[in-house]
């Protein structure tokens, strides 16, 4: 980062014009000659800071209500990554997004990282230069946290970030708007109260899949060795705004897929796997009935059977004589006892 301030919106350099100095160089010329004496002019840079503060970027970082812990532990490494960030309370989600310029002049910020949480499961990252814009929405995908890494590596808190993008930036106009507004953002001003005069550690941006890869890495030794620290996560772009927060579109993703798309292409095609498995099912079934033999009867099975012997049929053809009576079952011992104790 230079040392020059730098104005809102943009990112031109503004500083003490370098002076200019006339230097005779063959014994002194008339005033005439104006065009040998530009040859001769000697430019001598501007004075550097001697310690002053001047290019005074804040950057505030909040959220939406609604958020889960991750998001909020995210929040809360990005700050100690940024010592030029501040914090705010929580936004309302009755409220307009436009809000947020006035937070900011409030807070006296120039730059906002605005998380936004819906359904409770998916994250949206807005990067604003307030009030003037551009601004640029993301879904946040992937986060893992400093605590959730238990990365070795370690930094000084406060001290002054590289940042390393890739060739690919440089390559497409809306990635080199995303670029200045990622230096402006994440880059700690130099001389600032509450950071290091040290750079120990590289902020990475890499394009990968249509996606931008963030990641964090700590210089441990002097021929560049890094180890990563964290947080890390991946941001999809969805849209890029001429103003803050709104305005007119300069750049729509066409690559980008909501979230409610994706799970309802998961739910579908979950449906689609359970329904060519019971086809599946069906077409077997149907394939034995097909091709199951008919079971023929064998005529030898009966040679061996012997059919039992026929008894002759008995007809009475005279009724039964009145004195021949049935013969009364003969009864146990303890049947008659059975039937006294009942008459008792």
């Amino acid at each position: 980062m230079s040392a020059f301030k730098r104005k809102r919106g943009k990112g031109l350099p503004v500083g003490k014009k370098a002076k200019k100095v006339k230097t005779a160089i063959d014994g002194g010329k008339p005033p005439a000659e104006k065009q040998e004496e530009k040859k001769d002019e000697i430019s001598i840079p501007p004075p550097v800071s001697m310690g002053k503060w001047t290019n005074k970027e804040r950057v505030l970082i909040f959220s939406s209500r609604g958020i889960d812990f991750r998001t909020r532990h995210l929040m809360q490494d990005l700050r100690s990554i940024m010592p030029h960030s501040k914090a705010d309370t929580k936004m309302d989600r009755k409220d307009k997004l436009y809000v947020i310029n006035e937070v900011c002049e409030i807070k006296n910020c120039n730059k906002c990282l605005f998380f936004e949480a819906k359904k409770k499961q998916d994250l949206y990252m807005w990067i604003s230069n307030s009030p003037n814009g551009p601004s640029a929405k993301f879904l946040v995908q992937n986060i893992h946290t400093l605590a959730e890494l238990k990365m070795t590596g370690n930094c000084l808190k406060g001290s002054r970030p590289l940042l390393s993008f890739d060739p690919a930036f440089d390559k497409q106009p809306h990635y080199a708007l995303l670029k200045e507004l990622f230096i402006q953002t994440f880059s700690t001003p130099r001389y600032h109260p509450k950071s290091q005069p040290f750079v120990d550690h590289v902020l990475t941006f890499t394009i990968a899949d249509n996606r931008i890869w963030f990641r964090n890495y700590q210089i441990i030794e002097e021929d560049a060795a890094l180890v990563e620290i964290g947080p890390r996560f991946v941001l999809n772009l969805i849209k890029m705004f001429q103003g803050s927060f709104g305005g007119p579109t300069l750049y729509e993703n066409t690559f980008f897929k909501s979230p409610n798309m994706h799970r309802r292409e998961l739910r579908v095609a979950a449906a689609a796997r359970v329904r060519e498995k019971q086809m599946v099912r069906e077409a077997t079934k149907t394939k034995k009935a097909i091709l199951k033999p008919e079971i023929i009867t064998d005529v030898t099975d009966k040679v061996f059977d012997t059919p039992a012997p026929e008894k002759p049929v008995t007809i009475l053809t005279e009724p039964p004589e009145p004195g021949e009576k049935k013969k009364k079952k003969r009864q146990k011992p303890f049947q008659r006892d059975r039937k006294k104790t009942g008459r008792r």
